[in-house]
């Protein structure tokens, strides 16, 4: 592949540096290192993606719980019938106090 057919670039050519018979001991330890930190990249572009859909997920989890609770707690009027009880008892009691004082 040279340079110069359409689509074909110098750089894009992969090499081993084990097989390439121009280089020193020194500069494929560098092109070792170069690769190595190149993965750890790539590796950490992938779990912080991850990170972040599991975050999103997580929060929407929470978020979901947090709005069922206080829509079902508003749905409830639980303390509507106590109220109406408690007055029923007043009237009540007050109703026995008019007979008993008459």
């Amino acid at each position: 592949a040279a340079p110069g057919e359409p689509g074909q670039a110098a750089f894009a050519r992969r090499i081993d540096p084990a097989r390439e018979p121009g280089l020193s001991p020194e500069q494929r330890r560098l092109m070792a290192q170069v690769e190595h930190a190149q993965r750890q990249r790539a590796l950490q572009r992938r779990l912080r993606s991850r990170n972040v859909l599991l975050a999103l997920g997580i929060g929407a989890v929470t978020f979901g719980i947090y709005g069922y609770t206080f829509y079902s707690v508003s749905q409830e009027r639980f303390l509507d019938e106590l109220e109406q009880e408690a007055e029923a008892a007043r009237a009540r009691a007050r109703a026995r106090a008019e007979s008993a004082a008459s």
